[in-house]
């Protein structure tokens, strides 16, 4: 099995590559039809949402940039 990546797009949606599937809340699979890379809407303005259709163009704006997140806290 093939590992998955996501990257985060500057102004713009998360790319999906690899092996991966796509479930609703109800655990139903999206059919990707054999895809191996898909987008991800993140802005909200996709018409075709989970997927990105571009109408984030002029209308998102978020530079992409890692970066650690702090120690996950235990109980």
């Amino acid at each position: 099995m093939s590992k998955t990546k996501i990257t985060v797009n500057s102004n713009g949606s998360l790319k999906v590559e690899g092996d991966f599937e796509i479930v609703d809340k109800s655990g139903n699979v999206y059919n990707l039809q054999g895809r191996e890379i898909v987008t991800l809407c993140r802005c909200g303005l996709s018409k075709n949402k989970p997927f990105c259709d571009a109408s984030h163009k002029g209308h998102f704006e978020h530079e992409a940039v890692a970066f650690d997140l702090p120690p996950k806290k235990t109980v």
